[in-house]
């Protein structure tokens, strides 16, 4: 079964969504690839499922990943693994592959398999190893292709947070975020603080009472939604001085490490989701290696508008000195996610300012 991300994301959120089998999410969007996983967790959680995550360094660790998938822990009824990386199963694992699929679909087991992948074109679409997931299992295109779906996605994203915008309130905010994905998705949280407080413990009886409410009724988690005209955002958007994630990827692809410590510290000030700052500096940071690959601008879908900023980053980098990234952003992972002891913010601030250019360790 193949779908785009707009098609599979809302059955996802629905409490009796089906998670076991074999699914291949592609794109080049990381949000949309967080989302995806953001949404089957909670059904992994519920049906007691270990979750663990595989790194395909090579071929071989397709070995690693059935073998994950065949050792069951006596306290979990199921595992959910997590793939990421491009490296194409062989033969023997795309066999293995069909089996567990076909199992999944019969009920023999309930384990959930999960690969993320950059875009994959029609070519590689009709490859073999492509086949178990389309024929077997579950493909969703998480790429986005138009500014309707760009507006649908963040329209469900609103409800998560119980908002409800009118027509100009989304016009605006997508103006004022340059239709960028991510940006609006911050923007969005932002108002969440600000207009709906029942997501908020902190927040103020004033906010609490300060708008009107209207029912969700397309499948949101909130049953009343805050309804937020254009002159609600404006004077939102006009009274956040904060940098946003978007401010931090313009200081880092333009070399500015004074102005890159300053917006990490005030995004740590501001308890700005580690991981919205982990992937604006990820996306980057893959960006600019596909770039010193002599992959094209335009197809990578970097805006001529950043065209320059991304090669000025490349001109400060070069391929010995990117070999380490990947190393450095799976550390963040395991920092945000408690796995080392190392802070969080120290490792993302490390990683920002390699990306500008300022290295603050020499291997």
């Amino acid at each position: 079964m193949q779908d785009t991300f707009i098609q599979a994301y809302p059955k996802l959120l629905q409490p009796a969504a089906t998670v076991a089998g074999l699914w291949l999410a592609h794109g080049d969007e990381p949000l949309l690839s967080q989302w995806l996983i953001d949404a089957m967790r909670p059904h992994w959680r519920a049906q007691n499922y270990a979750i663990k995550r595989i790194e395909l360094v090579s071929v071989k660790s397709w070995q690693d990943v059935l073998s994950e998938l065949g050792s069951q822990s006596l306290f979990d009824d199921a595992s959910a693994l997590i793939v990421t990386g491009n490296h194409k199963p062989d033969k023997a694992v795309i066999a293995a592959l069909e089996r567990f699929a076909i199992e999944a679909q019969a009920g023999t087991h309930s384990h959930s398999l999960l690969w993320l992948t950059p875009k994959q074109d029609k070519r590689s679409q009709s490859s073999k190893w492509f086949a178990p997931f389309a024929q077997y299992g579950h493909v969703i295109d998480c790429n986005l292709y138009n500014e309707q779906q760009r507006q649908q996605l963040l329209q469900i994203q609103a409800q998560q947070f119980g908002l409800t915008l009118s027509q100009e309130a989304w016009q605006l905010l997508m103006s004022h975020t340059e239709h960028h994905l991510l940006s609006a998705y911050q923007t969005l949280w932002r108002l969440s603080y600000l207009f709906a407080p029942q997501l908020t413990p902190a927040a103020t009886p004033h906010q609490q009472s300060a708008h009107h409410s209207t029912s969700s009724t397309d499948g949101g988690t909130h049953t009343d939604n805050v309804a937020l005209d254009i002159d609600d955002l404006q004077a939102a958007l006009v009274s956040d001085a904060q940098f946003s994630v978007f401010d931090l990827s313009d200081a880092m692809l333009a070399g500015n490490s004074a102005q890159v410590v300053k917006i990490i510290t005030q995004l740590k000030a501001t308890d700005e989701p580690t991981t919205l700052v982990l992937w604006a500096i990820s996306k980057d940071m893959r960006q600019i290696m596909q770039l010193l690959d002599g992959q094209d601008p335009q197809a990578l879908g970097i805006w001529r508008s950043k065209q320059g900023l991304y090669q000025q980053a490349c001109r400060r980098q070069s391929k010995a000195q990117t070999v380490q990234w990947p190393a450095l952003l799976y550390r963040c992972d395991q920092a945000i996610k408690g796995l080392i002891r190392q802070p969080a913010w120290e490792l993302l601030l490390q990683a920002a300012l390699e990306l500008s250019g300022k290295r603050l360790f020499i291997a």
